[in-house]
């Protein structure tokens, strides 16, 4: 049997609020055969979180020590807390011909794109604003000031759209799950291919849609 060819990995990112993580369990659903990247972490673990499963859980000496020894494909900081992917895990899984997704902050994009200039980087977008707005204040869950936080990023974030290779408008998490199956050139669970992803060209004619480059106003 011929060895399998080594398969192309898929870097997911986009703002707070966008539905990231939904979409990925969507995708997993429909191809259970993707494997998603599990992230090092310094973060404390939280109720009912599992090492190796969730996160691996580390100290920051620890982490210093993989971002010394070159074994963090990507790293950044958040709130206090650093985050970062490990590097052999996913280039085994590659190697072996498995697809891969990372769903990463554009930060961590921009450095894999660095590493790994194959890798396709995907950025998932809000049909709107304000819609992006409404997912994030709908949350009930983080206090005024985190929220106008990380609407300042969400501005920064969808002003580097254009660096990325594709698009998908997550307006329907179904239709956006078929557009990635669609982009990462794999079939659905039902054999189909999913509809056409929706890429920069795309977004033109999409009414509210969010245009690459565009920053909504301050």
């Amino acid at each position: 049997m011929p060895p399998r060819r080594p398969a192309r990995l898929t870097v997911l990112s986009g703002p707070s609020g966008v539905g990231k993580s939904t979409l990925v369990a969507r995708l997993r659903g429909q191809r259970p055969d993707v494997w998603l990247s599990v992230s090092a972490t310094t973060r404390p673990p939280r109720p009912g979180e599992a090492d190796g499963v969730d996160y691996f859980f580390v100290d920051h000496a620890e982490f210093a020590g993989l971002v010394e020894r070159g074994e963090l494909l990507e790293y950044a900081e958040f709130a206090g807390n650093f985050y970062g992917t490990p590097r052999a895990a996913v280039l085994e899984h590659l190697a072996d011909g498995v697809p891969v997704v990372l769903e990463i902050d554009l930060q961590g994009a921009r450095q894999v794109r660095a590493a790994l200039p194959d890798a396709q980087l995907v950025f998932v977008a809000p049909p709107s604003w304000d819609a992006l707005v409404a997912r994030l204040v709908g949350r009930g869950t983080e206090p005024e000031d985190v929220i106008e936080r990380r609407l300042r990023t969400a501005r920064i974030e969808l002003a580097a759209e254009a660096e990325f290779d594709a698009t998908v408008v997550n307006a329907s998490v179904e239709e956006a799950a078929l557009a990635l199956v669609a982009l990462m050139g794999l079939s659905g669970s039902d054999g189909t291919t999913g509809r056409a992803p929706v890429t920069d060209h795309d977004l033109a004619a999409q009414p509210g849609a969010v245009r690459p480059g565009a920053v909504p106003p301050a």
